[in-house]
């Protein structure tokens, strides 16, 4: 499975934001926006110039593609299939990415970033309805129960990551049960419930030249 393997604070540099791919050095005065914001590379300082149309749309899809991470032939998929969804295709597309099962792990605050989370999916440490899933891509739908696995439920990496997001709060669309270390997928989550940073409009208008 493809996957980026580089240096993960490049890539909020590029962004000129915080994209949150570390967890919680995110939060703290290490973070790489907080120490030196500009773009990577030996004449980044120099290279924060104004962007203006297909670079604006561009910045933005790479934004979204990192924030999620996933790679272009699988965003592209992603597009294809909210292009071809009833309702309107950038909000769909979120939606699509939201569902991801990485990233539900990571809204229930089971990991504190969604690398770690798509770590812990791959290592089967999670079911769907009660089958063990190790599919980071795998899209949970409305009346899904997604849980820890009892065996997994002492892990130390799942644990430190409850302890550290307390407090940071769970989508009204996942109805979380702490105490069963589980959640049931309520409802299709609402643009307005996708707390991002992101203008997905200028990504469709990128894919639809």
């Amino acid at each position: 499975m493809a996957r980026y393997i580089g240096p993960v604070c490049r890539l909020c540099r590029r962004e000129g934001m915080k994209l949150f791919l570390k967890g919680e050095r995110c939060y703290t005065d290490k973070c790489a926006i907080e120490k030196r914001n500009f773009v990577p590379g030996q004449h980044g300082k120099a290279r924060r110039s104004k962007l203006a149309g297909y670079g604006v749309q561009l910045r933005e899809k790479q934004k979204v593609k990192r924030i999620y991470g996933v790679l272009e032939d699988q965003f592209r998929r992603y597009f294809e299939q909210a292009e071809r969804t009833r309702g309107i295709t950038g909000e769909t597309l979120l939606q699509l990415l939201e569902r991801r099962l990485d990233n539900v792990a990571y809204r229930l605050g089971y990991a504190t970033s969604r690398p770690a989370a798509r770590q812990l999916v791959r290592h089967g440490h999670f079911t769907v309805n009660g089958r063990k899933v190790n599919i980071p891509s795998f899209s949970v739908k409305p009346g899904d129960v997604v849980a820890i696995r009892q065996s997994s439920r002492e892990n130390a990496s799942i644990l430190h990551a409850l302890e550290e997001v307390k407090g940071r709060g769970v989508p009204e669309w996942l109805q979380s049960d702490p105490a069963a270390m589980s959640a049931k997928i309520g409802s299709i989550p609402t643009r307005e419930q996708i707390n991002l940073p992101v203008h997905e409009q200028l990504i469709v208008e990128l894919y639809s030249k």
